[in-house]
């Protein structure tokens, strides 16, 4: 009986876990005068930086808005090749984010690839830049390489926000010793398909996506309730093991055959699309700016 009792009200403060989400969407959009992308609204012009909260939990994430398209983008595609001026933007991007990086390195390719290099685009799209590097060229310590380009990366999304056609442009530097997953592939130095998409009705089992979705989202809400309770170090163990989780869950929809149209790789964006994903990022900040500064000093 006591088990059914903690169950029911862990049931019932989850009813506040999205208001808290949302209240804390509200906040840092007002503070920062931050939406998602312009196509996405809360958007405005004052934007310094972009912080991607993508849909407000107000709008549901509808299963239309993972269907297959009859055609790629018609705003960024021609007669299945990217449109020319398009092109040269983001060949232009590309070079501008290595000049300014500290060292030179040697650019293997240049690639679009996600959603918008395929049939399954929607408002949500990204333009995903990837920068294609020998990471083992730069230095040895792969990891180390990776640490630097990611941090660069970073930097780089946060000082900058461009959007082609409406669609935020994201940058990535991504080894050329690992393989992408993606069905679509767009070389932009070669000007053509290193893998071409093809549109195939594939039925994605949204229900199944959903509950995957929303058993996260209730172990988001543990995290967060711990940390309402003040056991800090065991809201940090469990948003690192959520983080890996959901890390793992996308990586192992993507290496799928259903790859896109994984039922993981859509509960994945399911999650960023209702901001928990950056709420969970939040929490993780927060369990640790609380544990440091109990009662006004470090523990």
């Amino acid at each position: 009986m006591k088990e059914w009792r903690q169950h029911i009200d862990r049931i019932n403060e989850s009813a506040g876990f999205k208001k808290r989400i949302r209240s804390y969407i509200k906040d840092r959009n007002s503070m920062l005068k931050k939406g998602g992308q312009k196509n996405t609204p809360p958007f405005t012009k004052e934007m310094g930086t972009h912080v991607t909260f993508d849909k407000q939990l107000e709008e549901e994430v509808e299963p239309e808005s993972f269907d297959t398209k009859r055609q790629l983008e018609p705003a960024i595609w021609q007669n299945e090749k990217l449109k020319p001026r398009i092109r040269k933007n983001l060949l232009k991007i590309a070079q501008d984010f290595i000049d300014g990086l500290p060292a030179e390195i040697n650019v293997e390719d240049v690639t679009v690839t996600g959603s918008i290099a395929n049939y399954n685009w929607s408002n949500y799209s990204d333009v995903d830049l990837h920068i294609i590097v020998d990471f083992l060229g730069v230095d040895e310590n792969r990891a180390l390489v990776k640490s630097f380009f990611d941090n660069a990366r970073m930097r780089w999304n946060d000082k900058h926000h461009i959007s082609v056609k409406g669609y935020d442009v994201e940058v990535y530097i991504e080894d050329s010793a690992e393989t992408h997953q993606s069905s679509g592939i767009y070389s932009l130095l070669k000007n053509d398909w290193i893998k071409k998409p093809s549109r195939t009705d594939i039925k994605i089992d949204f229900p199944a996506a959903r509950r995957k979705a929303d058993d996260l989202e209730f172990q988001v809400n543990i995290a967060s309730n711990l940390i309402r309770a003040r056991k800090y170090e065991a809201a940090l163990r469990n948003i690192e093991r959520l983080k890996k989780k959901i890390k793992n869950m996308r990586r192992a929809g993507l290496e799928s055959s259903l790859r896109e149209f994984s039922v993981e790789n859509i509960a994945f964006k399911i999650l960023r699309r209702n901001g928990i994903l950056g709420y969970l990022s939040s929490l993780k900040t927060e369990a640790y700016d609380e544990m440091m500064n109990v009662n006004g000093g470090p523990t």
